[in-house]
C-alpha cells in the first residue's frame, strides 16, 4: 500500500526547460565577458547530464576551470534561476497541483526528493505554493554523499516511512526507490530517457495517471 510519494522535481514537477537555457545563457555569457569561455552555451551537453547535482554539472562542463570558478559560475547560476522563478518565467508541469490536491484527500503524503540546491527549490515552492501540500522538501545540500538514494532514504527514516514510491524523470529516482524498498514510477517528461526509464517499475505520460496507479496499489 503506497502511502507516501516522494517527488523529484526537476522534469518531473517543475518544467526546468523554461527556464535552463536562459539562466545558463546568462551563466555562460556572464563567464564570456571575464573572457573564461569563448564557446557557445553547451546546452545540449547540459541537457544529457540533467538531473545530476550543480557541483558535477559544473565538473562536466567546466573541466578545466578551477574550482573557485565553477562555484562562481554556480552561484551565478543558482541566483538566474531563482530570478527567473520568482518572476514567472518557468512553469510547473500540468495537473500538478490538481494531483497534489486528489493525493492529500485521498491520505497519502507528499515529499519533495531533489538534486537541486535548498535556495531554489524554496524559490519553486513558494512561488507556486507547493507547501499547501508538500509535507517537506529535501534538497541534496542537506547529505554529504550527494547520492540521491541517500536523499531518500533521510526522508524515509525521519517520517518513518515504510510504504510508498519514488516519482521521477530520471535514473538516479529509479535507483532512490529501489534502493530503499520502494516503488519506482518513472516520468516519461522532457528529460526522460528511455534506457533508463525501462527499469522503473511503471512509466507515465501525464501526472494524472498517478490517480490510477495509486488506486490500484492500494487495493
Amino acid at each position: 500500500m503506497a502511502q507516501s510519494l516522494i517527488f523529484d522535481m526537476d522534469g518531473t514537477l517543475f518544467q526546468t526547460d523554461k527556464i535552463l537555457e536562459l539562466s545558463l545563457d546568462d551563466a555562460f555569457s556572464r563567464l564570456r565577458s571575464l573572457d573564461k569561455w569563448d564557446k557557445e552555451t553547451p546546452i545540449d551537453k547540459y541537457r544529457e547530464i540533467m538531473g545530476i547535482p550543480l557541483p558535477k554539472v559544473w565538473e562536466t562542463l567546466l573541466p578545466n576551470h578551477s574550482v573557485k570558478e565553477r562555484e562562481q559560475m554556480d552561484t551565478y547560476f543558482l541566483n538566474s534561476l531563482i530570478e527567473n522563478i520568482s518572476s514567472g518565467k518557468g512553469a510547473l508541469y500540468p495537473n500538478v497541483k490538481e494531483v497534489f490536491s486528489y493525493l492529500k484527500e485521498n491520505d497519502f503524503s507528499i515529499y519533495i526528493a531533489s538534486n537541486g540546491l535548498t535556495e531554489y527549490l524554496k524559490a519553486i515552492v513558494s512561488y507556486y505554493h507547493l507547501d499547501k501540500w508538500v509535507t517537506e522538501t529535501f534538497s541534496i545540500q542537506q547529505i554529504e554523499s550527494l547520492n540521491k538514494s541517500d536523499l531518500v532514504q533521510s526522508a524515509i527514516k525521519k517520517y518513518g516511512i515504510t510504504n510508498g514510491a519514488v516519482v521521477g524523470d530520471r535514473l538516479s529516482d529509479i535507483n532512490a526507490a529501489k534502493d530503499n524498498g520502494l516503488v519506482s514510477i518513472g516520468c516519461n517528461f522532457d528529460f526522460a530517457r528511455e534506457d533508463e526509464l525501462s527499469q522503473a517499475d511503471m512509466v507515465i505520460d501525464d501526472l494524472t495517471e498517478l490517480q490510477t496507479i495509486l488506486t490500484k496499489l492500494n487495493k
